[in-house]
């Protein structure tokens, strides 16, 4: 049985980042989730491939247990990416693999590239390499916050955005998803204000490590994957199952897939 335990780091400023830890012999590996999820995406992965590999997942800040950056303000990319980074080397990691999915995406891509000497590899699930205009169109579907009211409604329309992605598959996922959209509404415009402003393909080009990536068929990021790999044809790929929810809906493919290009990295290095 792999044990998950549970801790905080902090940034630069004391601002404290929860986390999610399985100890293993191998890695580390560091994951970062999507918008508007929470570490808790990555447990399939850890009880698959903890005891193995050294896994941590962190709550990105608006998200999970971590703190909330200032609710007038919007962080850039370059901010939730330093953030993560001081949280990083707080929980004193200096050299690791590096996981994202969709928003996780855009800071491990980032991450790595601004900080080459903390990557062994990075791995993107639906990497975001968007032109401006589809920057500009994806955050009108992406940018509208679910306020609360004191109807209720918004929650039917939380439930409904969940839907849409593809959560329903999995009743269970689909509840917890509902409650870190919940915790995370206003978390959720601001990172993704950030995700919509960053420059993806350049950070993408500069990469100096392996790279895997992946977005399943049902994926909302699928149409991209193909120009992810011409951007950088030496990528390798991992086909996959499980619309916008990968570790959970195809969490054996997912695990093991990224644990077998980890081994591959590590052999070759």
């Amino acid at each position: 049985m792999v044990h998950v335990r549970k801790a905080y780091c902090e940034t630069a400023e004391g601002e404290q980042v929860h986390y999610r830890h399985a100890a293993g012999d191998r890695g580390p590996v560091v994951f970062f989730h999507q918008t508007a999820s929470s570490s808790q995406m990555y447990l399939k992965t850890f009880e698959r491939i903890g005891g193995s590999w050294d896994c941590y997942a962190f709550d990105t800040p608006g998200f999970g247990g971590s703190f909330d950056p200032a609710a007038d303000t919007k962080p850039p990319m370059s901010q939730y990416v330093d953030w993560m980074y001081q949280a990083v080397r707080s929980a004193g990691i200096d050299r690791c693999h590096l996981v994202g999915h969709h928003t996780g995406a855009c800071i491990a891509t980032e991450m790595a590239a601004r900080y080459p000497d903390l990557a062994k590899s990075v791995t993107l699930a639906g990497p975001v390499p968007l032109t401006e205009d589809e920057r500009i169109e994806f955050s009108r579907h992406f940018g509208t916050p679910f306020t609360p009211t004191v109807s209720g409604s918004y929650l039917l329309d939380n439930w409904d955005y969940l839907r849409a992605l593809g959560a329903h598959e999995d009743v269970m996922l689909f509840h917890r998803e509902m409650a870190d959209m919940l915790r995370a509404w206003w978390g959720r415009i601001q990172s993704y204000s950030a995700v919509w402003g960053q420059d993806f393909t350049r950070f993408y080009r500069e990469l100096a490590c392996p790279i895997l990536i992946m977005a399943a068929p049902q994926d909302v990021l699928r149409p991209y994957l193909d120009r992810a790999r011409e951007i950088r044809p030496d990528a390798r790929v991992l086909d996959i199952a499980g619309a916008n929810f990968e570790p959970d809906l195809d969490p054996d493919r997912f695990a093991h897939g990224i644990a077998a290009f980890f081994s591959t990295v590590e052999k070759s290095s």
